[in-house]
């Protein structure tokens, strides 16, 4: 911990050296190249993934200007990519933010961000899995001439445990499998998004680029897109909201702190994968964007058609060829699976660090490895178990409006939406919590020994990043009625809210009755903490 005294042991420069450092020892396998560690962040933030479920959200919300909201969160989130590199670079070990939270500040906060990270990738895996039952029937149904119903919640259940089922057999089988599936994914990516622009392009746009700058009347309610009403207000109320779109995309790309302990030379190559997986991702889906706004219809029917939940991405993409679409439709079912594996991968690895240092119930069940395949085996099962245990919730939609103490859960809403709706939040406030335990330690004397550091940029980026997380968790949680744009499109007025709190609540019970924080307490050690800041005045050339 910081402040403690200044290390006699060596550090040791090696990957296995440093967990020894940490206290742990080498179980998993270190397999993971610097592409395949980018690989897993990318195919978790997966643009393809975000922009085809969100695309209608943003547009019909904010219209075609929604497009330049996109660099402000891909600048935010770099800033956040900047701090978790450095501390994935000093410590790079399974578990991430978990890991982060704990040596930066304390056990149990460790254990209060481990908790609602955890939370909210086992949310992920669920809403990824489920979302992509529409494009699993849309393809047998072409196919084979079926008529499935993606709105069934027996095919929706079903699909889920499926894919859900084939991701753990092949997260189990080792992490190298996970690599190829990761890679597997950014070619596919690469292709569903520049290829989709370019083959629209080729097809022909029917807007000119100045269209990208409009608001197509998106800020009054007679000629939004989805029938919600702004007020005539673009900057202060159509884009609050259709900046969401964004932020439920970029970020995934701290899994490459998640599988550290599967990648080789984790120290340097995480923080450089954490970068280039949110880089990268932010350039594909801005391609991707500007590709289908340009394709939408000129005619204003046809227009608010596709930019409304009743067409969407494929009524743009209905311009295009039928075998066309078809190859698209198949990449974006690989990228939803390629999604859902890596979001499984790395909640497998945090409930296996966290079982390591005994903060969960069973942990010695949890925490045991495959003797064969060096995975995780056990927390692979309890990802694959909850996000099924998940997805049952679709079940539950009410046809009328529910009033439940001082909120109303909204009819035809089902209970899993609900809870996905905590999935981003929880993520956002996860990281807040790191980014703000990381400014702790930094006050009380840590000075950063990995590869990556940020030096005299530090405070800056820290407080800039922690400013940006709290204003846009901010904006997804506010209630501000049924009837508001926020509350009719994303957080259900109060459910959102009430959805965090209560799995707050949950922790905090488990907390103060099993008190595993005391348990954590058994591994803070680290022999690299401190060492004296005078050997680091000259920032890393990592540094921004």
């Amino acid at each position: 911990m910081a402040g403690a005294a200044p290390p006699t042991a060596p550090s040791g420069a090696g990957d296995h050296d440093r967990l020894a450092d940490l206290g742990y020892r080498q179980e998993l396998s270190r397999v993971l190249s610097l592409f395949d560690n980018f690989s897993v962040a990318f195919s978790y933030l997966s643009p393809m993934v975000g922009v085809y479920s969100l695309f209608v959200l943003g547009v019909g919300a904010g219209g075609p200007r929604y497009l330049w909201l996109m660099p402000i969160v891909v600048a935010g989130m770099l800033l956040v990519a900047l701090v978790f590199g450095e501390l994935g670079s000093h410590y790079p070990v399974a578990g991430a933010l978990y890991q982060y939270g704990k040596y930066s500040v304390g056990a149990g906060y460790g254990w209060w961000v481990g908790w609602i990270y955890g939370i909210a990738l086992l949310v992920t895996v669920a809403s990824v899995d489920t979302g992509v039952v529409p494009y699993v029937a849309d393809l047998v149904n072409q196919v084979f001439g079926t008529t499935i119903d993606p709105t069934s919640h027996s095919v929706i259940l079903l699909v889920t445990v499926l894919f859900i089922l084939l991701q753990t057999v092949l997260n189990t089988v080792g992490a190298k499998v996970l690599g190829r599936i990761a890679r597997l994914g950014v070619y596919v990516e690469t292709i569903g998004t520049f290829g989709v622009a370019i083959a629209l392009a080729i097809s022909g746009f029917h807007h000119g680029f100045g269209f990208l700058f409009s608001t197509a009347g998106a800020e009054t309610a007679s000629t939004n897109s989805l029938q919600v009403d702004f007020g005539g207000n673009w900057w202060t109320g159509a884009a609050l909201v259709a900046i969401l779109a964004h932020v439920y995309i970029f970020y995934g790309f701290e899994a490459a702190g998640d599988v550290a302990e599967e990648t080789v030379d984790a120290s340097r190559q995480v923080p450089r994968a954490m970068r280039s997986a949110l880089v990268y991702g932010g350039i594909a889906s801005f391609v991707l964007v500007a590709g289908l706004l340009l394709a939408t219809p000129s005619d204003p029917k046809g227009y608010a058609n596709a930019t409304s939940f009743a067409g969407g991405v494929p009524a743009i993409l209905a311009q295009l060829p039928q075998w066309l679409q078809d190859v698209f439709l198949v990449m974006v079912i690989l990228a939803f699976f390629s999604c859902g594996t890596a979001v499984q991968g790395a909640g497998a690895r945090l409930a296996y660090s966290y079982a390591r240092d005994g903060a969960v119930p069973a942990s010695a069940w949890v925490r045991r490895i495959s003797p064969r395949f060096h995975t995780p085996t056990n927390a692979l099962l309890i990802g694959a178990i909850v996000p099924v245990l998940f997805a049952l919730l679709v079940n539950v939609n009410p046809s009328k409006d529910v009033n439940i103490l001082w909120f109303t859960f909204p009819a035809g809403i089902n209970a899993l939406t609900a809870l996905v709706s905590f999935g981003v939040s929880g993520i956002y406030l996860s990281f807040l919590l790191t980014v703000i335990g990381s400014m702790i330690a930094r006050s009380r004397g840590w000075v950063p020994e990995g590869t990556f550091r940020l030096g005299r940029w530090a405070w800056p980026v820290s407080i800039v990043a922690a400013v940006y997380l709290a204003l846009m968790l901010l904006n997804i949680l506010v209630p501000t009625g049924l009837t508001s744009p926020r509350g009719a499109l994303f957080n259900f007025d109060w459910v959102t809210l009430v959805v965090v709190l209560v799995i707050l609540l949950v922790g905090g019970i488990y907390f103060v009755v099993a008190r595993p924080h005391r348990r954590l307490e058994a591994h803070l050690a680290d022999r690299l903490e401190p060492t004296g800041a005078e050997r680091h005045e000259t920032p890393s050339p990592d540094a921004p």
